[in-house]
């Protein structure tokens, strides 16, 4: 039998899992490292976290990211270097955060890489009839696996799209392992660049879980800080945004688009919530010379007004609802509050309260995503939704 694969089947076959979890979104500002302790698979799956950081990437790196990230027409050349140079790169995090935690890369049997999405192509957004969905991830697994010397899973996403989904949001898979309980309606919410939650109804039928996207959740605040307040990369806790007044002739311009309409689950990204959709809106609602702050103030209110009315459409009828939040969202105090004053039927939380890390999660569920891969029972998922494809996901690199 070929030596990966006799390592492999160990590692399937042991009782509890070392799995170093790696998630980088599409704000591409750093890398997240969770090293994770998976205990069993499917509904037996338990997780505990060892360690966890998220490392900032430099200058250099950001640059070389955005100079693909997103963007319709780019440097095929470039875009074929950073396949394997993002790989090295994340590599080069892991095993520094490995020395920093005194662990050897023996004792971690897998690496779960979600890569660095490019650009994210669902067929609502792209609408030609000949293709599909598509997503691209970069940051190659077998790199990652030679520089590590570890079994790495990656490239989660492509198996939910060819089973018939869209490719995101993934964390519906995690949620259900780790959240569900029965007798509470709970929704799992994540503000990182794009704002997404799983629905967990309190009676568990798989056949009702689902994850959606909602629209933006950081990423147009995020590049409109840029462009306008040299080094702030971001509006920390929503200082410049408390400082303006929300403009609602834009805010309601910002809202007009199909993407609102649309059933669950739903997907998109940066390609459709950028700086140019802002433009247009400020255009078509004569807003265009608004102060700074005045925009920031209405693009945080947008992105509480999208997630609130997905959470409404989903719950109603529902009573008490118990939202469990996560990502870098929850460190804006300004949007927290305007979900909280637009969700009165919702009692708020962090995951914390869940004993997951909110900043870890995303990664933690890479981990679960890696373990389930590899030693896991796709019949864990029941029938399946069309958010919620029976798959298992990921691509195994060996190390040698």
């Amino acid at each position: 039998m070929n030596k990966n694969i006799e390592k492999l089947y160990r590692v399937a076959g042991k009782p509890a899992r070392t799995i170093v979890g790696l998630m980088s979104g599409t704000s591409v500002d750093g890398l997240d490292v969770a090293l994770c302790r998976v205990e069993g698979h499917g509904s037996n799956t338990q997780v505990s976290l060892l360690q966890f950081e998220t490392v900032a990437y430099d200058v250099e790196m950001k640059a070389e990211l955005r100079s693909v990230f997103s963007k319709k027409h780019v440097d095929l050349e470039k875009l074929t270097l950073l396949n394997p140079w993002i790989a090295m790169q994340h590599a080069a995090i892991v095993n520094s955060c490995l020395k920093k935690w005194n662990i050897v890369s023996e004792e971690v049997d897998l690496v779960a890489s979600h890569g660095q999405t490019i650009y994210h192509a669902p067929k609502s957004l792209h609408k030609q009839s000949m293709f599909g969905n598509a997503t691209l991830q970069i940051g190659d697994g077998d790199h990652l696996a030679v520089a590590t010397g570890i079994i790495t899973i990656s490239d989660f996403r492509q198996k939910h799209i060819a089973a018939g989904g869209e490719g995101a949001p993934l964390a519906v898979y995690g949620d259900y392992l780790l959240f569900g309980k029965k007798g509470e309606h709970r929704i799992l919410l994540n503000i990182g660049g794009i704002a997404n939650f799983t629905y967990l109804p309190a009676d568990m039928d798989t056949t009702k879980i689902f994850s959606t996207d909602t629209g933006p959740g950081n990423t147009m605040m995020d590049a409109f800080m840029q462009q306008h307040f040299e080094g702030r990369s971001f509006d920390e806790n929503g200082i410049t945004a408390a400082t303006g007044k929300v403009n609602e002739t834009l805010l309601d311009a910002l809202k007009e688009n199909p993407f609102f309409n649309d059933s669950f689950p739903r997907t998109t990204g940066p390609e459709l919530f950028n700086l140019d959709y802002l433009a247009k809106a400020q255009t078509a609602s004569g807003t265009k010379r608004i102060s700074t702050e005045n925009v920031m103030a209405t693009l945080n209110k947008f992105t509480a007004a999208t997630i609130s009315d997905a959470i409404k459409k989903v719950t109603e009828g529902c009573g008490h609802v118990s939202v469990y939040a996560s990502g870098g969202g929850i460190h804006n105090s300004l949007l927290l509050q305007h979900l909280k004053s637009k969700l009165p039927h919702c009692k708020f939380y962090t995951t914390a309260d869940l004993d997951v890390d909110p900043d870890a999660k995303e990664a933690i569920l890479f981990a679960l995503l890696a373990n389930e891969c590899v030693c896991g029972d796709i019949s864990t998922w029941g029938k399946g939704t069309g958010g919620m494809p029976v798959v298992s996901m990921g691509k195994i690199s060996f190390p040698y």
